[in-house]
């Protein structure tokens, strides 16, 4: 048996957001609250240096390295660098039984980098905006090590119950880490996978998400003087202005629901030389895999007709791409229970000053209630209108996510606000819930074995329904889609 990870200061830091009362499963609750409340110091110092040090997709070697350093500290082996990703991790505790896999993303977002103030102040130097975390993955990384520590203390005292891997997974946002990490078999022996998201609000209510696919097309032409000599030149800028237009004129005729967005990550030099060379970076989104990969041969057509019409060459780059998450409602209703039964989220006056100020440049009024409450259960599967590389995960193994209240109700992901609260003691407390509720969930797991079939069982119905297979194909992890 494996000696217990201690904590140093945690006293000072302990939060009163994981206590549990008239549940039916009254001990397992109290050995969750007692595990999870022991390592919120770490899990805030995980969550607040990754905050002060973003990164971006597959260079988070800090934060990977954070992350990697508190667990083989604990007595977890770990594996660095799997699936052909420097930054990816797959850490490993206990002997026997039934797996469960814990996700933990890492990834920052480009140019959201503010302070963590009620008004934005961005973070910048040479004029460029740092990175920031405005989807809170440095929240999500320290609840689930939080997590990981406290479900080892369990297996400590339990030692037959099962085992506990943690799935280190960079470049969620938009580089399909996750992705290669399924097609390289490491999901394989798992038996259920856990995962939360940072939100404006709490919810284990099931969930599915869009597809995705998505890549950069990169347009070649001749440089040219672009007064003097512009029947000399071939602007590839023209290639990708010509492909935009069609595929916005595509709008009118694809399904509803679809999402298709682009930026212009290079367009040129100088306005007086005619662009050589030009890059537009899309995304193309889906509920139906099928149909994101039918409207992707669209977009592959009109950058053929761009280049042809511009007597430019364009070359493709398929980026990301990821499936939709395939729900599990057995899992949702195990991880609901955790949450009816967890108190709620409680501010301090400091902290709802900031809320409520915050809240006023999303035209929201804050409302501590409708902050500390999660919202209503429903079995109906509803539909995220985002996507995420854990939607490859969930067709390889029975999977569940929770969203936790880590910013004010009306906060889209994505934005500065998001970013701002993702470094603060709003931030912390909503990660500190759900690393609790991910606790509960998988000791409910590890005791209760039943509900692992059960869940098995879901899992197996719904993904008769297709067939998956990668939207990737076999490309190696694009490890320079950020620095390109």
């Amino acid at each position: 048996m494996k000696i217990k990870f201690k904590q140093t200061l945690a006293a000072s830091f302990l939060c009163t957001l994981t206590s549990f009362s008239n549940f039916a499963q009254v001990q397992n609750q109290n050995e969750s609250r007692s595990y999870s409340q022991s390592h919120q110091l770490v899990m805030k110092q995980i969550a607040k240096t990754m905050w002060e040090t973003p990164e971006l997709g597959f260079l988070e070697h800090n934060s990977s390295a954070l992350m990697q350093k508190v667990l083989r500290e604990r007595g977890f082996t770990v594996n660095v660098g799997v699936a052909g990703m420097p930054t990816a991790f797959v850490a490993e505790y206990g002997e026997t039984g039934p797996v469960i896999g814990l996700l933990a993303e890492m990834d920052a977002l480009p140019g959201m980098g503010v302070q963590n103030t009620p008004d934005k102040q961005p973070i910048s130097s040479n004029g460029n905006v740092h990175a920031g975390h405005a989807c809170g993955h440095n929240l999500f990384a320290g609840g689930v090590v939080g997590s990981a520590l406290a479900l080892a203390d369990y297996l400590d005292e339990h030692p037959n119950q099962g085992k506990l891997k943690v799935f280190g997974t960079p470049a969620e946002e938009g580089g399909s880490g996750k992705v290669y990490m399924v097609r390289e078999g490491l999901f394989d022996d798992v038996d259920v996978a856990l995962h939360w998201h940072p939100s404006d609000s709490t919810s284990a209510a099931p969930y599915t998400s869009l597809a995705n696919k998505s890549g950069k097309f990169r347009f070649y032409g001749v440089a040219a003087h672009a007064a003097a000599a512009p029947d000399k030149g071939r602007s590839a800028l023209d290639a990708v202005e010509a492909m935009n237009m069609m595929v916005n004129m595509m709008r009118e005729h694809v399904p509803d629901g679809t999402r298709i967005h682009y930026v212009i990550t290079h367009g040129g030099t100088a306005p007086n030389i005619v662009p050589e060379f030009a890059e537009v970076y899309y995304y193309v989104r889906s509920v139906k895999p099928a149909l994101v990969l039918s409207l992707w041969d669209r977009l592959i057509n009109a950058a053929d007709g761009a280049a042809l019409g511009t007597q430019t060459r364009v070359e493709v780059e398929v980026t990301g791409g990821v499936w939709s998450v395939l729900p599990n409602v057995v899992l949702s209703k195990l991880a609901n229970q955790a949450i009816l039964h967890a108190q709620p989220i409680m501010l301090s006056e400091e902290e709802q000053n900031f809320a409520k100020n915050i809240s006023k440049t999303l035209n929201h009024s804050f409302d501590l209630k409708e902050h500390s409450d999660s919202l209503p259960f429903s079995e109906n599967i509803a539909t995220w209108s985002a996507s995420t590389d854990v939607g490859d995960v969930s067709w390889q193994v029975p999977t569940v996510g929770i969203s936790s209240a880590t910013w004010v109700r009306g906060t889209p992901p994505h934005t500065w606000q998001a970013s701002s609260m993702s470094g603060t003691g709003i931030g912390y407390k909503g990660m500190y819930l759900a690393s609790d509720v991910l606790t509960q969930t998988a000791i409910s797991l590890y005791s209760e074995p039943e509900n692992i079939e059960a869940a098995k069982k879901e899992y197996l119905e719904r993904k008769d329904a297709l067939k998956y297979k990668s939207m990737i194909g076999d490309r190696a992890p694009a490890l320079d889609y950020r620095k390109k």
